[in-house]
């Protein structure tokens, strides 16, 4: 009795130990982790949060990197749409303009063929330097209309222009130039740009005769200077391109033909001073331009 006793206590400690066992391998199989959450019918997944480096503290927005913004702006889609939100605003230009204007057929006189520029004569007639200013409104990408004054400011001299040895005189011719201008853009890259245009207006050439010799009087008593003004007309087209510095800042040049249409009979002075210029004559002008802009 007492063996089966015995025998019975430990088939029954047994049981127990084993469904111990048994009920916490089945509560540790039926806890498992659980799974992300699947997103919801037509919406996007909630993607994963990005790993970050160990030891860095976590951020909610993530800086943009200067290099992706500067390989943006290096993109020529990019600057193709800061060139087009520039010139398709109306804004006005100012420009300011150095250059040199030759007149291949019309030396100021037999001695003096070429001209005087800082890059030594030019052709076989006249060339000096000049400077300018445009005024221009744009009002569309392509199209741009305005006004413009040329004149030089260091006509080329003769210095032994007709006269006797003992009475030494010289001779300078000016151009001035005033008039409209209009200009077609039709072409736009990135920051360049070209144009073509026409240019109509009226010019005025100035013959200065002077003698240097003699004593100093009074300006009642007369000048030693006197000057025959020629006016007529011009006309011409011009060809250029602009490069956009800045939103504000624009650097330019340019190339222009002119057809003077002067009087047919010069004018002459009491002693024999005559213009030196009369019918059509043909004027080049090359020139570079920096210009600022002020939208409206």
């Amino acid at each position: 009795m007492d063996v089966i006793c015995k025998y019975s206590a430990a088939a029954l400690a047994g049981a127990v130990a084993f469904s111990s066992t048994l009920t916490s391998s089945t509560i540790a199989y039926a806890q498992p982790s659980p799974p992300p959450s699947p997103p919801a019918l037509g919406g996007p997944a909630t993607p994963s949060p990005a790993p970050q480096a160990q030891g860095a503290p976590p951020t909610k927005n993530a800086p943009v990197v200067p290099g992706l913004k500067r390989a943006v702006r290096a993109a020529p889609e990019n600057a193709d749409a800061g060139l087009a939100r520039i010139i398709d605003r109306p804004h006005t230009i100012a420009e300011l303009e150095a250059g040199i204007i030759a007149l291949p057929t019309a030396p100021i006189s037999a001695g003096q063929s070429g001209g005087d520029t800082p890059f030594g004569t030019i052709g076989r007639g006249d060339a000096t330097m000049q400077v300018g200013l445009h005024v221009l409104y744009r009002f569309h990408r392509q199209l741009a209309v305005g006004a413009g004054a040329i004149f030089a400011p260091f006509p080329t001299a003769d210095p032994e222009y007709g006269g006797l040895r003992d009475l030494p005189r010289t001779h300078s011719r000016a151009y001035y130039f005033f008039g409209a201008e209009g200009r077609w853009i039709p072409l736009h890259y990135k920051y360049l740009e070209g144009w073509v245009g026409v240019s109509i207006g009226g010019v005025v050439i100035a013959d200065r005769f002077a003698t240097e010799a003699g004593d100093r009087v009074p300006t009642i008593l007369g000048t030693k200077e006197v000057t025959v003004r020629s006016e007529g007309f011009a006309a011409g087209f011009q060809v250029g391109g602009n490069y956009y510095i800045t939103e504000s800042w624009i650097a330019g040049a340019n190339f222009r033909g002119y057809q003077w249409i002067l009087p047919d009979t010069p004018r002459c002075t009491s002693i024999g001073d005559c213009a030196t210029l009369s019918g059509s004559v043909t004027a080049l002008e090359l020139g570079l331009t920096i210009g600022y802009r002020l939208p409206l």
